[in-house]
């Protein structure tokens, strides 16, 4: 995708589940607590873009600041029923770009099985 894709620009927008690992001071804007802390623990929904930044430090060696969780859009009930019958799942009520959040989430998580539920439904 390119650096101006309004597709691209959108799906990083998207907010994933995310956990705090350290506690962040002054960083409670993100919870609406403003000057507030974030402490460790914390789960709060950041968008994939802000999310991966904070999460880099586990590819750099460094402890890392926040664990990216799996979204709901690509859950372990939505791959099953993704397995049952593709054609049941509204998959733009799930996530307004999922083909390409799939393809984002893909990037970040090394996860087997749903590589071959999505292969096979055809992304």
């Amino acid at each position: 995708m390119s650096y101006y894709d309004i597709d691209s620009i959108l799906t990083d927008a998207q907010k994933l589940p995310c956990t705090f690992e350290l506690e962040v001071p002054g960083l409670g804007i993100l919870e609406g607590n403003a000057g507030e802390d974030i402490k460790a623990g914390t789960r709060i929904d950041l968008p994939l873009w802000l999310g991966e930044m904070l999460s880099i430090g586990a590819r750099l060696g460094t402890s890392r600041l926040v664990t990216l969780d799996m979204p709901e859009a690509l859950s372990e009930r939505v791959m099953n029923a993704l397995k049952a019958d593709p054609r049941t799942l509204d998959l733009r009520a799930l996530a307004p770009h999922f083909y390409n959040l799939s393809e984002r989430i893909l990037e970040l998580f090394e996860e087997e099985e749903m590589v071959d539920v999505l292969g096979d439904v055809g992304i």
